[in-house]
């Protein structure tokens, strides 16, 4: 039998298993009426102050290329309170993200009590605060996830279990 790890790293979208705690990993969903192909996309609609801005970010040709224009934006062309709100709708995304998606959310639920963090590798502020940079940051998508794992075991975990002794019987 397989002792789980005690942290799981993730980072790119396309590493297996664990790209899909990515957002920029491409699944569509639904959240506030409005389906996004990327978490990313569904984060970063709300952060635009003005319906063109965030028609611009929209358009960019990739999720990275989405994330790298947001990240670039000027203080007037960023929603009010957006620095208070950030994580509560990042939370909010995951939910839906993991919930909509049965493949997902036992991705995220297979991965037991083990601590996840987004390892990044080039050094800024930004991949502090969401992820870690040679073990240093805030990991604040891995808690999210983490946060939205404890949650979703309490609402689905014995479905869970009931599927997982289902599928090695």
């Amino acid at each position: 039998m397989q002792t789980m790890p005690s942290e799981i790293q993730f980072y790119r979208a396309n590493e297996r298993p664990y790209g899909a705690f990515s957002n920029l990993y491409r699944r569509d969903f639904e959240f506030e009426d409005e389906v996004f192909p990327t978490a990313e996309h569904a984060y970063q609609a709300g952060k635009a102050r003005k319906p063109e801005v965030r028609a611009w970010l929209m358009a960019a040709p990739s999720p990275a290329l989405l994330a790298m224009a947001a990240h670039g934006l000027y203080y007037w062309d960023i929603s009010p309170g957006w620095s208070t709100k950030k994580f509560d709708r990042m939370k909010r995304i995951l939910q839906a993200k993991f919930s909509q998606h049965t493949d997902l959310r036992h991705l995220l639920l297979g991965t037991g009590d083990v601590r996840l963090v987004e390892s990044a590798t080039v050094d800024s502020a930004v991949n502090r605060l969401w992820g870690e940079v040679n073990g240093v940051g805030k990991n604040k998508l891995g808690q999210l996830l983490m946060e939205v794992r404890a949650e979703l075991r309490e609402t689905h975990g014995s479905t869970h279990t009931r599927e997982l002794q289902l599928a090695s019987a």
